[in-house]
């Protein structure tokens, strides 16, 4: 068996076979990836959504706070609405990524996912897509933000800062702040659907999902 029963919680699933309990788990994070996707890979699937929203690297956030008290407001917002626009356009390209880490899922991967936390599956995704994401979307984030002025203005200063210790040296390349608070907003939407699925597998429209994860 895929599970064994560790506790009388797993008992179920000592009743589902190792091809069922792979193939509901592969359906299972395959539909809730695309859902995440489809949520962030549009206009304002960033900006509008506070819980991912891109903000002003938090070493340059008393600089936001200086530019809105003297009435440069604007500037901030061009740059923030800017960041996440390019988010949005990269995080299309985690698509087909997620489905080929899926695909490629062992045994052993599956195991791990169906007896550990709530998140479990996005971890998986974490360790295996996270360095070809961040390849792919990069490029996509610098095409972006080459589009603003604001943007290559913000990498000339945030340059000068790092090499006096005020902005963090993480911060100073906009492209790469960017790419990485896409990744962290996309793991996050991934963990939040799959924590629906576990909490609600009738939610999946599927019946291999609703057998095994109806069985946790």
């Amino acid at each position: 068996m895929l599970v064994t029963c560790a506790s009388p919680a797993l008992a179920q699933l000592n009743q589902i076979t190792q091809a069922e309990a792979l193939s509901g788990l592969k359906v299972a994070l395959e539909k809730g990836s695309q859902a995440a996707v489809a949520a962030l890979g549009k206009k304002d699937g960033f900006f509008a959504n506070p819980q991912v929203k891109i903000p002003m690297p938090e070493s340059m956030q008393r600089t936001e706070k200086l530019m809105r008290r003297v009435g440069l407001g604007k500037y901030a917002d061009e740059l923030i609405l800017t960041m996440n626009r390019a988010a949005e356009a990269a995080v299309p390209e985690a698509r087909q990524l997620l489905v080929d880490s899926v695909k490629k899922m062992t045994v052993k991967d599956a195991k791990g996912i169906l007896t550990g936390g709530n998140t479990a599956g996005t971890e998986y995704f974490k360790r295996t897509t996270s360095d070809p994401m961040r390849k792919r979307f990069q490029p996509i984030v610098e095409k972006a933000t080459a589009k603003v002025q604001l943007a290559r203005k913000y990498d000339e200063y945030a340059a000068q800062g790092a090499s006096l210790g005020l902005v963090k040296k993480e911060h100073a390349d906009l492209d790469a702040y960017v790419t990485q608070k896409a990744l962290d907003g996309l793991y996050f939407m991934l963990g939040e659907e799959e924590k629906k699925i576990r909490k609600d597998p009738a939610r999946a429209a599927s019946s291999i999902v609703k057998k095994v994860f109806g069985a946790l």
